[in-house]
C-alpha cells in the first residue's frame, strides 16, 4: 500500500576509522529523526567505516560482516526501537574470499525486509571496488516494506538508466541510492563542479524518465589515502531528494554533515505518469540491442 506522504529521513555524515563511534553517531541521528516523525531513514554507502576502497589491501576484507550477523543485529534493534524502516549499506562477507557491497533494508519491527547487492562495480583510481566486491546476483528487485516498494540501488548503479528502469518496471515506488562519491584534489574547480552537476543531473533524469521520486544520500568530508598515492577523496555531500519530475524537494550542502526529513508525496507519481506516459510509449519491440555491449 502506497503511503500518501512518506516522511523520509536522510543522514549525510563524515566517517572515522572507529566503527563503534560511526554506529553510535548514526544511531543518534536515526533516533532524532524518528522522534521528529521520520518513517523511512536512508543512510550513505558503507556507513560503518571509512571508504576503504582507496587502496587494494586484502587485510581490509576483515571489515566485512556476515548477513545476518552482529551488524544486522545492531540495525535491526535500532529499527525496532525507533519504529522506522532503515536502509543500511554494509560490506557483506558471503563466504571466505567472497564479498559484496550490500544494502540491507530493515522493517520497523526489526526484521530484514530484504537486501540488494550492488550490481555495477567501479574500478578507478581511489575507487578500487572490483578488488573487494563481487557484482550482485540478486537482480534489480524492489524490496517490499510497510512504507512502500523500495527500489534500492547503490552508488555506481546511479549512473545507469537501465538499473533505474528495471527497478521501475519491477514496481518500485521510489528509487534510493546510498552513495560514496567525491572529488580528487588535482581536479580544477570547474571540473569538480561539472562532475557533481553531472551526478545530480543523471539521477534527476532517472526520476523524470521513470516518474518516480529519487533519494540519494552521500558521504561528506575528506578521507586521506592510506597509501599516499593520491591526496585522498573529499566526498561532496549534496545528498538530495527529487520528485517524479526531477524537482528538488531537498538538497544538502556539499561541505557539511546534514540530517533532514523530507516529505515525499507518493501519490504524485501516478499523475505524472499520466501526463508523461513514457512507459506506455516505450518501443519494447525495438530494444533488443540493449543487451549487447556495443553495436
Amino acid at each position: 500500500m502506497i503511503m500518501k506522504t512518506l516522511r523520509t529521513g536522510i543522514i549525510q555524515q563524515s566517517k572515522t576509522a572507529d566503527i563503534a563511534l560511526n554506529r553510535s553517531r548514526l544511531a543518534a541521528e536515526v533516533r532524532r529523526l524518528a522522534a521528529d516523525g521520520a518513517q523511512l531513514i536512508v543512510n550513505q554507502e558503507l556507513h560503518d567505516s571509512l571508504y576503504f576502497c582507496q587502496t587494494e589491501n586484502v587485510d581490509l576484507c576483515d571489515l566485512a560482516v556476515d548477513i545476518p550477523g552482529e551488524a544486522t543485529d545492531f540495525y535491526s534493534a535500532l529499527a525496532k526501537e525507533c519504529g522506522v524502516v532503515i536502509v543500511s549499506s554494509l560490506f557483506e562477507r558471503r563466504a571466505p574470499g567472497l564479498y559484496h557491497n550490500t544494502a540491507v533494508v530493515f522493517e520497523r519491527d526489526g526484521s530484514i525486509a530484504g537486501k540488494y547487492r550492488k550490481m555495477h562495480i567501479p574500478d578507478d583510481p581511489a575507487y578500487y571496488e572490483k578488488f573487494y566486491f563481487t557484482p550482485g546476483d540478486l537482480g534489480f528487485e524492489p524490496i517490499d516494506t510497510s512504507v512502500g516498494r523500495l527500489g534500492v540501488l547503490v552508488c555506481w548503479d546511479q549512473w545507469y538508466p537501465e538499473a533505474a528502469r528495471l527497478m521501475a518496471l519491477a514496481g518500485a515506488e521510489i528509487l534510493i541510492y546510498p552513495t560514496a562519491i567525491g572529488w580528487e584534489s588535482s581536479d580544477t574547480p570547474d571540473e569538480k563542479e561539472r562532475q557533481r552537476e553531472a551526478w545530480v543531473t543523471v539521477q534527476r533524469g532517472h526520476a523524470i524518465a521513470n516518474g518516480l521520486p529519487v533519494v540519494t544520500v552521500n558521504r561528506v568530508g575528506h578521507e586521506p589515502d592510506p597509501s599516499g598515492a593520491t591526496n585522498g577523496i573529499t566526498f561532496w555531500g549534496t545528498s538530495f531528494v527529487a520528485g517524479p519530475q526531477g524537482e528538488f524537494l531537498f538538497k544538502a550542502p556539499d561541505d557539511a554533515e546534514c540530517s533532514a526529513i523530507v516529505d515525499v508525496n507518493m501519490e504524485r507519481s501516478e499523475q505524472v505518469r499520466r501526463w508523461w506516459p513514457f512507459l506506455r510509449d516505450r518501443r519494447i519491440d525495438a530494444y533488443g540491442d540493449l543487451v549487447k555491449r556495443f553495436r
